[in-house]
């Protein structure tokens, strides 16, 4: 490696001397006291990696060096993560790509060997359990036998990937949801690794295949989630391209008031900076606010990054990082390698730090925190507590305004001395009759059917975890029960909490009420709630009601949660337990009542409600190193279920053709070494014109298939019954599967076909033939007569989840271009890996604006092999006639060009690595 600008130093510690790149010694040359935290990181990076130019020159360490905060993103660097993490839906396709490039790099000519992490790659099955059992003590166990029924032959291949490939493990199932696992046993924050026979010292950084990995942003650790093509890169040793970023710096002062939780502000926060637009910045966090943040509360933050926009929420390494990781259960010699190197290098903080400069700035007393949800169908449209039935009501009118009464309603109307006038009544705010957990009982509009404690956001943090466990002491002190409609759930992020819950006393009070544990994963918060209850379900559709779900997750997008829940609100821990309680959304939780003692009188909620005292003293007495310790002495070993899973052996895997699980994928059918060039879209047809805010869910769902689906009549056809179709998510390693799933959400709404929900299309046959069908049916048509595919968006495509499948997918259907008002940083970038151009179309315009149906023929002109930064769209209409319009050409650096020429980026690894013949 080279050295230009002469920064290596020795780090004396724990007895041992270290090699680190200094970045004062830089500073004797640059002025860098006021670069942020995280463009220290970057530059230090850089300085590590410089090998003559090659991929990192003198002229990258000098642009991050002499940053302009206020410039625009124009300069491209390349990035190498220190470590990988995975979680299991999207580990699995890792996994499954990995096996096939061995075989595609031996048939270029290579060595399966040649395929390999070349960097720690740590995967945490978190994913797969579902919550089929709840409100009992047996939930956990059953719902963790059904997962390996399910999953046996996913963790098959995981366990033959971990002993075929070298620097590769995996976090077996019921431990922890990998970005807790992550914060509290898996970062290094700063690594000790011998690299070409020295010994260094360098800050821990990570890409993860879930956009949540920022959470580890948190304690100091630079990362963030990529698509899984990106993360396969870096495991094979390929640098990250990027433009260097803006930096806005957040400014937090005082502290939370009584009442308000971590979750209280970060959806204060979430909300404020999707306003002020940080998509495709950092955001560092500063001020004096930073001394009253358990280092807890700056993961929750950290951890929402994806939804307020940003690449990746920041804190610095302080005093507070190194009591976390005494608290956790880190070593004495890798706590003193945090505060030597910090300290060497001008990454650490304290609380009279002077701040950096910044490119935009944003500032929040955390006295101004208010209670507050998030909903219905958006993490950043934050709503304050005193406000959500108000909220719920505005959005019921435009969710109901064509909703009929069922026959059956109207019957039992009349027959309890109702007439038939008053169907419109009905109509207005029908209720259904249910019998449940014997008991009579009511659901309208509004009904809360599932309450979950889930998700890595929350169930990291202690303080409203306890919180919810105080709140449900007092709730049982004084009578109260959780409606019995709601399916109640605790999903803990790990085994830590569970741990903690028990010896504060407070697990029994939950249990009492319902929240019984369901499982170790993201359960809810990924939409593996579960069914219903059936006569939940049943009394839903019996008047078409619009009931809801509380949940402590980061995630409340359309469709995600339970396909028969249309309205999600993200909410704290404890008020989870007091939305169960209150069993309906329909309330002001701040004024009326949540519940009432057996004697009649009423409970409210701030007759519930712990103070910050009381929530801080049982921290104190709970939770302690001990429980860190016992916990992941052997996090790799894993339970009895696991170790009694059959694996095979080899350094090639054996595919099954009769597997609906594990498949080989037909990206690299037919490669070879030749490289082609990007090629201008002709005579293209639209397969699809949808709106704003198109997610990756609905792009890619993760959640239930639904038997009359592409998916669903393909899994049948092969004699998978429909209580065994598991979810998209855990079919990501079958490709047939994915595909037929892609833009197959129940929610999509196409406006080719005027906004109706579901994914279908119009198909144009070759002789002027129009037919409404499904849309991987319609690209398989198109696919027949060799038509390529377009697609026209709005605004933020591909929001959420870094889901890969959303890219892989849209290719497989034979889309060539996307064409969006504006695209999420990841999905862009999935869709460049591969080898989908993303387009964007020019301030002020959209395919509305510009008369477009979907009915039109597509070209895309002038994109001279990636050169363009603009290229020209021509819509041909059936009459003949057509319009023009310009786009932004978003391949934004050499290196995405570079890729796209060779069909994707891992085709292009695979042609680096075949042609080293190793």
């Amino acid at each position: 490696m080279s050295d230009s600008f002469s920064t290596r130093r020795q780090l004396d510690v724990n007895g041992r001397r270290l090699t680190y790149y200094s970045l004062p010694a830089l500073g004797e040359r640059f002025d860098i006291s006021k670069l942020p935290y995280s463009m220290k990181i970057l530059l230090e990076n850089l300085l590590r990696h410089e090998d003559g130019g090659m991929t990192v020159g003198r002229e990258h360490i000098e642009a991050v060096a002499q940053w302009d905060a206020a410039k625009e993103p124009d300069t491209e660097i390349a990035f190498m993560p220190a470590r990988v993490v995975l979680q299991d839906f999207t580990g699995v396709p890792c996994v499954v790509d990995l096996a096939a490039m061995r075989d595609a790099v031996t048939r270029l000519g290579g060595s399966p060997k040649q395929i390999n992490p070349l960097i720690p790659s740590e995967l945490v099955i978190d994913h797969s359990v579902q919550v089929d059992v709840f409100g009992r003590a047996d939930a956990l166990d059953l719902n963790g036998k059904i997962e390996f029924e399910r999953n046996k032959e996913r963790y098959s291949f995981l366990r033959w990937g971990q002993k075929a490939f070298d620097n590769f493990k995996v976090v077996p199932p019921n431990t922890g949801i990998v970005h807790q696992v992550n914060l509290e046993h898996l970062a290094r924050v700063v690594v000790e690794r011998e690299v070409e026979g020295t010994l260094l010292a360098f800050p821990d950084t990570v890409f993860g295949t879930d956009s949540h990995t920022t959470m580890i942003n948190g304690i100091g650790v630079l990362g963030w989630g990529v698509g899984g093509i990106e993360a396969e890169a870096a495991m094979l040793g390929q640098p990250s391209s990027m433009l260097i970023p803006q930096v806005v710096g957040f400014k937090l002062t005082g502290r939370l008031p009584e009442g308000s939780t971590a979750t209280d502000l970060v959806l204060t926060v979430t909300q404020m900076l999707r306003a002020l637009g940080v998509v495709g910045k950092f955001v560092e966090f500063y001020g004096d606010g930073l001394q009253h943040l358990p280092l807890a509360d700056r993961a929750t933050i950290a951890n929402m990054a994806p939804e307020y926009g940003a690449t990746c929420g920041i804190f610095p390494i302080d005093a507070e990082a190194l009591n976390y990781l005494r608290l956790s259960g880190r070593s004495s010699e890798q706590i003193a390698l945090v505060e030597a190197y910090a300290k060497a290098q001008g990454l650490w903080h304290e609380p009279n730090s002077p701040h950096a400069t910044y490119s935009a700035t944003l500032a929040l007393d955390l006295g101004d925190v208010k209670p507050s949800l998030a909903g219905p169908k958006r993490p950043q449209d934050r709503v304050l507590l005193e406000g959500v039935q108000e909220n719920f009501h505005k959005n019921l009118e435009g969710l109901t305004a064509n909703r009929k009464p069922r026959k059956e309603s109207l019957e039992r109307l009349a027959g309890e001395g109702g007439a038939q006038p008053q169907a419109e009544h009905l109509a207005a705010k029908p209720r259904s009759k249910i019998r449940i957990q014997d008991q009579d009982a009511d659901l309208t509009d509004g009904s809360v059917v599932i309450a979950a404690i889930t998700s890595c956001t929350n169930t990291s943090n202690p303080a409203v975890m306890l919180g919810a466990g105080l709140v449900a002491r007092n709730a049982v002190k004084l009578g109260l029960k959780a409606k019995p409609w709601v399916k109640t759930s605790l999903g803990p992020g790990s085994l830590v909490v569970t741990d903690y819950l028990k010896k504060a006393g407070v697990l029994e009070d939950l249990e009492k009420l319902g929240f019984y544990v369901v499982g170790y994963g993201c359960t809810t918060c990924i939409g593996n709630s579960g069914p219903l209850p059936d006569e939940v379900s049943k009394g839903i559709a019996e008047n078409e009601l619009v009931v809801a779900s509380v949940l402590s997750g980061n995630r409340n997008f359309e469709g995600r949660v339970h396909p028969e829940v249309k309205m999600n609100y993200l909410a704290s821990p404890p008020l989870v337990v007091a939305y169960a309680l209150a069993g309906t959304v329909d309330i002001d939780l701040t004024s009326e009542p949540v519940g009432h003692t057996a004697d009649g009188k009423d409970v409210y909620l701030r007759d519930l409600w712990p103070s910050n005292k009381e929530i801080g003293d049982i921290i104190s007495a709970t939770v302690g190193p001990e429980l860190f310790a016992q916990n992941y002495a052997d996090v790799f070993k894993g339970d009895t279920r696991w170790n009694r899973i059959a694996s095979p052996e080899g350094e090639s895997f054996h595919w099954e053709g009769s597997s609906t699980y594990i498949k080989n994928p037909p990206y690299f059918d037919g490669m070879t070494m030749h490289v082609g060039s990007i090629q201008d879209v002709e005579n293209a047809r639209v397969m699809g014109v949808f709106g704003d805010s198109i997610t990756t869910d609905h792009i890619s769902p993760a959640g239930n298939i639904k038997k009359d689906s592409p998916a669903g009549r393909f899994l049948i056809e092969r004699g998978v019954q429909p209580v065994d179709f598991n979810s998209y998510g855990s079919r990501r390693g079958n490709d047939d599967v994915m595909v037929r799933g892609t833009f197959a959400n129940i929610r999509i709404k196409n406006l080719m076909l005027g906004g109706e929900e579901g994914g279908n299309t119009i198909y144009h046959g070759p002789h002027g033939a129009t037919e409404k069908m499904s849309i991987y049916d319609a690209a398989m048509r198109y696919k027949a007569d060799g038509v390529p595919l377009v697609v026209f968006a709005g605004k933020e495509y591909g929001t959420g989840s870094s889901r890969d499948w959303a890219a892989k997918g849209t290719n497989l259907l034979g889309v060539k271009a996307v064409v969006a008002e504006s695209f999420e940083r990841i999905h862009r970038s999935n869709l460049v890996g591969m080898g989908v151009l993303p387009l964007q179309f020019k301030d002020g315009e959209n395919a509305q604006k510009l008369g477009l149906d979907g009915s039109e023929t597509i070209s895309v002109t002038g994109l001279q092999d990636g050169a363009a930064k603009t290229a020209l769209v021509v819509a041909t209409r059936a009459d003949g006639s057509s319009r023009e319009f310009e786009v932004k050409v978003l391949l934004l650096t050499p290196k995405e060009v570079e890729y796209f020429r060779h069909g994707g980026i891992l085709h292009y690894v695979l042609r680096q690595l075949a042609s080293k013949k190793a």
